[in-house]
């Protein structure tokens, strides 16, 4: 009998998530398609960090060293002259821009549509990844506190959305949907608070002349989209003008991508409600052209510029923010961000380093505050949010499951090595940061999957 009503409301979430009303088309839908790609583009992304790995470690060596390490020059007259970033630049600062643009876009979905459009909803979430942020911070700064590695306190920070959805995403419908949803908010959260301590932490020699160039780049963007300029064309020279300026002044370049996420509308410019009676006439139009079976060339051009019509019909009706988002999401995921792991998971390992790695300060900080600093900021962030009533558990989600998630909160990658390249100028407490990060999400993604997994067993035998 239970099972026959499991079954039953099984079909029903299906049916409704499906169906075209509101909510699924606009909240529950867009958040499935998410995490599908993000748990595909987590597995091309290890495949990546593997490759870079035994590359970095093969006989070929000097190749992977070489290659990541060209200079690509670009110049443009004496206005633009770039002949100091090396492919691995490239890589880190421009493509990149176009991870955090994603990163923007996300952030704004969620503010606007999502789960932080509700602040009550929003609430225990954005402090458990507060909890998340500082617990590891600290814990890394206990290790480092006073020493030349200090800087690194931002690196155990950030969960990366990849691995860690796609972790639990591994394990079916042994995670309510409800802990999911929450991991993938806690983990944009993450990357807010990640963005604003690159942006005040992790700039040097500000030159505000060209911080002020950048900045008018990004308005002189935000007022074409308050004209309803629709080309892409405009915004993608801004967004260049605003990349290199950004690159000049000493900020991180890739911020600018965060900044034209956030200025992207989250708003069709056509109105959805007039969609149907306009596609309607549109089709009628068609239709009626093909009644009598013969087309004169008149009647042929009118049916092609009725179908662009439609086209464009369709196309405005979805927001730019939406249009871009599913456009790049795929390319994010399985281009630049493997990209990024190709070019920076190759560290050189060997008996000396590995031996050395459980006494070095950095990897200790970088595997004991993603590992531990994350569960244990989570999980009792979480915890005291619920007690003091500021929020309640997601739906279906025990405190067992909850502690679970915490511990797939400790999967940190992409941002943990971005912030790593940030840190240290020099080679070896970089290497050491990444060779901590590659153990900690390993860890705590294996952790955090068994624990899950037996959790789920455990309660499937109960029902």
């Amino acid at each position: 009998m239970t099972s026959n009503a499991n079954d039953h409301d099984e079909v029903v979430r299906h049916v409704w998530s499906a169906s075209e009303r509101f909510v699924p088309r606009v909240f529950v839908r867009p958040a499935q398609e998410f995490i599908q790609i993000e748990a595909a583009g987590g597995i091309v992304m290890l495949a990546a960090g593997v490759v870079a790995l035994i590359w970095a470690n093969s006989p070929w060596s000097g190749g992977y060293h070489s290659l990541w390490g060209t200079h690509v020059n670009v110049e443009i007259g004496s206005l633009v002259q770039l002949d100091h970033l090396t492919l691995r630049d490239w890589i880190s600062d421009a493509a990149m821009a176009v991870f955090f643009f994603v990163v923007g876009l996300e952030i704004k979905r969620e503010l606007l549509l999502g789960e932080l459009r509700n602040p009550r909803a929003a609430a225990l979430p954005a402090i458990a990844a507060v909890g998340g942020m500082v617990v590891p911070a600290l814990i890394y700064l206990a290790f480092n506190a006073g020493t030349a590695t200090s800087d690194g306190w931002g690196i155990p920070m950030a969960t990366d959305i990849a691995f860690a959805v796609g972790v639990i995403s591994l394990l079916g419908d042994r995670v309510p949907s409800g802990a999911k949803l929450f991991l993938l908010t806690l983990a944009i959260v993450d990357d807010l608070g990640a963005i604003l301590v690159i942006a005040i932490f992790y700039t040097d020699q500000l030159s505000l002349g060209w911080l002020g160039v950048a900045i008018v780049a990004v308005c002189a963007a935000a007022n074409l989209r308050r004209v309803n300029v629709r080309s892409l064309v405009p915004y993608l020279g801004l967004g260049v003008l605003a990349w290199y300026a950004l690159l000049e002044s000493g900020v991180h370049a890739t911020l600018v991508g965060v900044a034209f996420g956030f200025i992207t509308p989250a708003w069709s410019f056509y109105s959805p409600a007039r969609f149907v009676p306009d596609a309607r006439r549109l089709m009628d139009d068609v239709q009626k052209a093909f009644e009598d079976n013969s087309l004169d060339r008149d009647e042929y051009e009118h049916v092609g510029v009725a179908l662009g019509d439609l086209r464009r019909l369709a196309t405005e009706t979805q927001s730019p923010l939406e249009r871009l988002e599913k456009r790049l999401n795929p390319w994010v995921s399985f281009v630049v961000v493997p990209l990024f792991a190709l070019a920076n998971a190759g560290i050189s390992l060997s008996g000396d380093s590995l031996s050395g790695a459980w006494t070095d300060r950095v990897v200790l900080g970088v595997l004991f505050g993603l590992v531990v600093g994350k569960t244990v900021g989570v999980f009792s962030a979480t915890w005291l949010a619920c007690r003091v009533g500021i929020g309640s558990l997601p739906a279906q989600t025990s405190w067992p499951v909850m502690l679970g998630v915490s511990m797939c909160a400790g999967v940190g990658f992409t941002v943990a090595m971005f912030v790593t390249n940030l840190s240290f100028a020099e080679v070896a407490p970089t290497d050491s940061a990444k060779l901590g990060v590659l153990v900690a999400s390993l860890l705590a993604g294996i952790a955090g999957f068994v624990f899950l997994r037996m959790i789920g067993s455990s309660t499937r035998r109960e029902t």
